[in-house]
């Protein structure tokens, strides 16, 4: 049930500030793909093993959604979520005293412990407090700070990093993040926790088919998603030859398009879910399988962006009402195993696109890239031969593993 009953601005203010909050967390986390090459040459690193900045994140989360998810399940959401956004902030206010791969790691897992709890949190949250009847098209919101992000977040920092130096652009977004706190201060209101979810729900989840497969589908094409997007910089600026405010250019076209991706995902994603999922992660696909022929020119680089990115949005938002749909009396713990498998993902995505790029180079990334995202797609086309669904709906009706647990 919502926490707010009535429309106008006032009723969407909650979820104008968890979107913002949305935004730092997607700015910090994806940071590092524009700035690669600039962190690299600053800690003396190649750049496959400065790449393993993102897979340390991605994989801290992985493994400490779930534990940090079950052991804030009774914390009351507003508080949670004021002290993530401290500590998030702290973790950057710390970057311009840090020069050293390992200190630069340690930094980097301070963000992801509360990006662990975050996510898990954040989304039914949103659906939550926002006006009745209006849960989609809060999450589509909150989606939103992630494609803002996206458009202007990531490509403005990576700007301020070149300009600045990669630590001051870090800085920056610490202190975004501190005036969203005062933001969500003022704005959200008080939300017991309910329905988060136990311990006890993590059997439950893995025995509907529902999860599973989402689950599933989420590792293959998330991993193939980062197998190339983490190198996308140095991928334009060595395979392409363009420059570095090519890179900039590249990075803002993906997100513009991120807008477009969840806006048309949002309208038809309820009625035609698998459609709308398999739709993107053919856009998905084909884009990354096309990189090698467009980068060295950019306006076909930004044209290939625009589809890339648009994919990108519109799968994630399919994967997110899913999850929900499948979870709704365990939701918190739901999503917090789907953060964590959505960022074996991307820690894995980096971690490989790196050996592929050590032992190939760099024309051969795009193509483990498809290989993975169109695995995604035979998982889809599988379940639709054997079961007549290509994405297993939930059957409350049908299933005796429900749980009640806080």
């Amino acid at each position: 049930m919502s926490n707010y009953r009535t429309e106008g601005p006032a009723a969407w203010a909650p979820i104008l500030g968890l979107s913002l909050a949305a935004f730092v967390f997607n700015t910090s986390e994806f940071l590092p793909v524009g700035l690669l090459p600039d962190i690299a040459e600053s800690l003396r690193e190649s750049i496959p093993t400065t790449g393993l900045i993102l897979t340390g994140y991605a994989f801290v989360v992985a493994v400490m959604s779930l534990p940090l998810t079950i052991l804030t399940a009774r914390m009351e959401r507003r508080r949670l979520l004021l002290a993530l956004l401290a500590f998030f902030s702290l973790c950057h206010f710390v970057m311009p005293w840090v020069s050293s791969f390992g200190s630069v790691m340690a930094a980097r897992v301070g963000v992801a412990l509360a990006h662990s709890i975050f996510w898990a949190v954040i989304t039914p949250l949103a659906v939550r407090v926002a006006p009745r009847g209006r849960g989609a098209l809060a999450l589509s919101c909150v989606m939103g700070g992630t494609i803002v992000a996206t458009v202007l977040g990531v490509p403005i920092g990576t700007h301020l990093g070149q300009i600045l130096g990669w630590q001051e652009a870090f800085f920056v977004n610490g202190v975004a993040s501190a005036l969203v706190f005062a933001v969500i201060w003022r704005v959200l209101p008080v939300c017991e926790s309910r329905r988060a979810g136990s311990l006890a729900s993590v059997p439950v989840i893995f025995r509907r088919p529902a999860l599973v497969q989402i689950y599933l589908i989420t590792v293959l094409a998330v991993l193939g998603q980062f197998t190339v997007y983490s190198y996308i910089a140095p991928i334009v600026h060595q395979v392409g030859g363009l420059s570095e405010s090519d890179i900039v250019t590249v990075l803002f076209v993906f997100g513009i398009a991120g807008i477009a991706g969840v806006a048309g995902a949002s309208r038809t994603v309820d009625a035609h879910r698998t459609a709308t999922c398999v739709t993107a992660m053919a856009l998905l696909a084909l884009s990354m399988l096309s990189l090698p022929f467009v980068a060295t020119s950019a306006p076909a680089l930004w044209a290939v962006a625009l589809i890339w990115g648009a994919g990108m949005t519109a799968m994630c938002l399919s994967f997110q009402t899913a999850v929900l749909a499948a979870a709704p009396d365990c939701a918190d713990v739901a999503a917090s195993l789907h953060s964590g498998i959505f960022n074996i993902g991307i820690g894995g995505g980096a971690y490989l696109g790196g050996r592929v790029v050590e032992h190939m180079g760099y024309d051969c990334v795009n193509l483990v890239g498809f290989a993975m995202v169109a695995a995604a797609i035979a998982v889809i086309v599988w379940a639709r031969l054997t079961t007549g669904r290509g994405l297993i709906p939930y059957s409350p009706e049908k299933d005796n593993t429900a749980t009640s647990h806080d």
